[in-house]
């Protein structure tokens, strides 16, 4: 069985996309625990954007030392591929991240990764409308408002709109998973005119500079508390480019929808590990087991054609 064929088997795609799956959820509670290891505040945006950049150049230069090991060959972007690799920069790491860490500061983990959980359906969208790489059926609307109803559900677990809905909280994690979605349509389209390993490392080494710099020189500053915190940065460069360069991968041989479809562990896997890490078992209350299992089944449901 060639490597083609064998990233298109059902076995090899679920057991791959789970993994990615299962690395993105344990960010949530990564990213809360960095915050206090390397004492940054919920309000010190500038912080929280430096430290982002740091663990995607890391994660990118990671990617390139892996890829170009197993394929024996120095990955480098062709010359008309950097435009991809800026264009998958911006919307992959810079803009997607900013919105992320911001909003994961202001909304509890159990919280965020449910939200982002929106992501997948977002992609399905852009696929199926703008970019007509597959067909938009009644199964597909009908998961996508599922979904929304158990985004809209959990954003008003605190008792009210005003409450329960920040904008520079779960409304940036929105922002953060359009962002993510127009990444994951460009990236099935790029990938067929350039490595995806190659796109993923040099995208985060670029968006993780540009990232480094704006923080730094607008007063972000980072203060290691414990040692913990340095093989907890290369643990979440890890995450970055193992997840990202398996999922690239994956979408280069097989439709959005199909790998997708595995997108509904995240924010379980989000969810679990943030209450198990962060000690937020109170947090998962009904309401948010009825979003979790509205999300599941909308992604599901979009996928089942």
């Amino acid at each position: 069985m060639t490597n083609k064929n064998l990233l298109k088997n059902k076995l090899i795609v679920f057991l791959l996309a789970i993994l990615c799956c299962l690395l993105w959820g344990s960010a949530f509670p990564s990213i809360k625990i960095g915050y206090e290891l390397f004492e940054i505040e919920a309000s010190d945006s500038m912080s929280q954007i430096l430290f982002a950049g740091l663990r995607f150049f890391l994660a990118g230069v990671m990617a390139i030392i892996f890829g170009s090991f197993l394929q024996k060959k120095m990955l480098f972007p062709k010359k008309d591929s950097w435009r991809m690799v800026w264009t998958l920069s911006v919307f992959q790491t810079i803009l997607q991240y900013f919105f992320f860490y911001v909003g994961l500061a202001h909304a509890s983990g159990v919280k965020a990764s449910i939200i982002n959980g929106m992501s997948t359906f977002f992609a399905i969208l852009l696929a199926c409308l703008i970019r007509k790489q597959e067909k938009l059926t009644i199964n597909k609307i009908s998961g996508c408002v599922l979904g929304a109803i158990g985004v809209i559900l959990v954003s008003l677990a605190g008792g009210n709109l005003g409450e329960g809905f920040a904008v520079n909280g779960e409304g940036f994690i929105l922002i953060a998973s359009i962002s993510y979605a127009i990444s994951s349509v460009l990236i099935k389209e790029y990938s067929t005119k350039e490595n995806p390993v190659t796109l993923s490392g040099y995208q985060f080494i670029i968006g993780g500079i540009v990232m480094i710099l704006v923080g730094y020189f607008a007063g972000g500053r980072l203060q290691i508390t414990s040692i913990t915190g340095i093989p907890l940065i290369v643990y979440m460069a890890l995450i970055s480019s193992v997840a990202y360069s398996i999922w690239g991968i994956l979408l280069k041989y097989n439709p959005v929808s199909s790998v997708t479809i595995y997108g509904f562990t995240n924010p379980i896997f989000g969810a679990l590990l943030s209450a198990l890490f962060l000690s937020e078992w109170k947090k998962i209350t009904v309401q948010y087991l009825i979003a979790l299992v509205l999300v599941s089944a909308g992604i599901y449901v979009v996928n089942r054609d």
